[in-house]
C-alpha cells in the first residue's frame, strides 16, 4: 500500500517536472539523441505531453489504490485498462506524423523549393498573407 502511495507521488512529481518543460531527460529515446538531433525538436511541447501521460499512469495506480481500500475489484480493472489504453495512445501519437518538430523548420522545410534563402521566402510568404 504504501509503495503504491509513493509511486503515485512519484509519477505526479514527474508528471509536474516534464509539464514545465524539465527533466526532458527522463523521456526515452529522446535522451540518447544527439544535440543537434534535439534541437529538431519542440522539447516543451514533447514533455507537456509526456507529464500529461504522467497525471493518466498516477491517476490508474490511485484507482488501484482505491480498490484495495475500498475492496471494490471494478476499479482495480477500470485502472487497468486506463493504463494500458494511455500508453498504446502515447505511443502511437508520439510515433505518428511530426507532432513534436519544431514548427519553424517544419514550414522552411514545407515552403523552401529551390530558394537560396528559405527564411526570407517564409517572412515574404508570411507578409503576403497577413496583406490578402
Amino acid at each position: 500500500m504504501v509503495g503504491k502511495i509513493l509511486m503515485v507521488c512519484l509519477f505526479i512529481l514527474i508528471g509536474i517536472m516534464l509539464s514545465l518543460g524539465k527533466w526532458s531527460f527522463l523521456i526515452s529515446g529522446f535522451n540518447t539523441m544527439s544535440k543537434e538531433e534535439k534541437e529538431q525538436y519542440d522539447v516543451m511541447s514533447l514533455c507537456k505531453f509526456m507529464g500529461k501521460i504522467m497525471f493518466v499512469v498516477a491517476f490508474s495506480i490511485a484507482l488501484f489504490i482505491l480498490s484495495d481500500i475500498l475492496m471494490i475489484p471494478i476499479l482495480l480493472n477500470i485502472g487497468v485498462v486506463i493504463i494500458i489504453s494511455s500508453v498504446i495512445f502515447a505511443i502511437i501519437y508520439a510515433n505518428i506524423g511530426d507532432r513534436f518538430e519544431k514548427k519553424k523548420e517544419k514550414l522552411l522545410k514545407e515552403y523552401h523549393h529551390g530558394f537560396n534563402d528559405g527564411e526570407e521566402f517564409l517572412q515574404n510568404h508570411l507578409k503576403n498573407f497577413i496583406t490578402k
